[in-house]
């Protein structure tokens, strides 16, 4: 009802909704059929009316869609109101019902702080009217102009907020579907990073071993196959939104990714996960994923170790995660799309990340929040 019609259809409906409210209208055109009036006058009331209903009608439809400029339409209703009190002072009490086309006219068209002053006054100049044809049906007239002005004015406030709710609704509709691209961007990169870095490690292996080393090559052959395939999993679970890695699942792979690169690892058993939220869990398993493919495709390191304890702080009891080598870290550019995408995932699960140069390398620690309640020792 608030955008501009696009078909018949549309157009045909905004009448049927309008039309209905010509009602009022009945008193004009039963005194013109019926009233003492001379041929003259009624030829002049029959044409003062049509000129009154076509400008409401144009008003109140184009208001619905396509509004008129503002200039254009104080214009109009003045020549609304002015009609309206001479053909009520000329032709008699019976069209006195003019008055409520004009208050319909300030409170659908003008804005709210004009409209609050114009439909009072629309009011006063009925009044003004009814006394001089006498009196009758005053206040009833007074109150029925008030409240359907007022109501106007209600109900344009009403058709705004529901714009608005329809316009909210579509930014989180386009938000959402951010999250999800960004959610899916991060996924591939540090599933297809890992994975991808994994690969090629083994082909570079698998074809220094070619020459001599047949049956070791053919083993790192199965393994880029075995690597591939979970790759191509991984993949379509990230799509589909299912994935939640473990951290214990992480920690095998990272034993062997680092093994394969030919350094040094040292990693914890099991982690103790009492209390912490699978949310946490996935953060910490990616944040490990990423840290053990820099090591492998940019550090150069030769050691490597992982842990993984809880500790108090003043913030609270977390587990947190700490990869550290012996390596460069990398060439200094800043946070690349890995750290970014690390960074916001344990900031949604109420983490944090810290990763920079350490005394005798790279170190990066991860940390989640424990759930309150869980018991917390020692830092392994």
């Amino acid at each position: 009802m608030v955008r501009p019609s696009r078909n018949r259809v549309e157009v045909l409906r905004k009448l049927l909704w309008i039309l209905p409210w010509l009602i009022f209208l009945s008193s004009p055109v039963e005194d013109l059929v019926s009233g003492p009036h001379s041929t003259a006058a009624t030829v002049a009331g029959c044409l003062g009316l049509a000129a009154f209903t076509g400008i409401y009608l144009t008003l109140v439809f184009r208001n619905m869609g396509r509004p008129f400029p503002g200039p254009v339409v104080g214009v109009l209703a003045a020549v609304l109101g002015v009609l309206a009190v001479v053909l009520s002072l000329t032709l008699g009490g019976q069209w006195v019902g003019l008055f409520v086309y004009v208050s319909v006219v300030c409170g659908a068209t003008f804005p709210l702080k004009i409209a609050y002053g114009a439909i009072p006054l629309t009011a006063v100049a009925m009044l003004c009217v009814v006394e001089h044809d006498g009196g009758d049906g005053m206040w009833t007239l007074l109150l029925l102009v008030l409240l359907i002005g007022f109501a106007m004015t209600g109900v344009r406030q009403l058709v705004n907020i529901t714009i608005e709710l329809r316009q909210a609704r579509a930014t989180v509709a386009q938000l959402a579907a951010n999250e999800e691209r960004l959610r899916l961007a991060r996924d591939l990169h540090d599933l297809l990073g890992h994975s991808l870095s994994l690969i090629t490690l083994k082909s570079e292996l698998a074809g220094r071993m070619l020459p001599d080393h047949p049956e070791r090559a053919a083993q790192q052959v199965a393994d880029i196959e075995q690597v591939s395939r979970q790759a191509l999993v991984d993949v379509r679970e990230a799509v589909t939104g299912y994935r939640r890695p473990r951290l214990s699942a992480e920690l095998a792979g990272a034993r062997v990714a680092l093994t394969a690169a030919g350094v040094s690892a040292e990693l914890p058993a099991e982690p103790d996960l009492d209390g912490i939220p699978e949310e946490s869990e996935s953060a910490l398993a990616w944040a490990l994923r990423e840290a053990v493919t820099n090591v492998v495709r940019h550090s150069g390191a030769s050691r490597c170790t992982v842990d993984v304890f809880r500790r108090q702080t003043l913030d609270g009891a977390f587990l947190e995660l700490s990869v550290e080598d012996n390596g460069s870290g990398g060439p200094d550019t800043g946070p690349g799309n890995g750290l970014t995408g690390l960074t916001e995932r344990l900031e949604k699960a109420g983490g944090m990340l810290e990763a920079g140069r350490a005394k005798r390398g790279f170190k990066l620690a991860a940390r989640v929040p424990v759930a309150s309640g869980t018991d917390i020792g020692s830092p392994a």
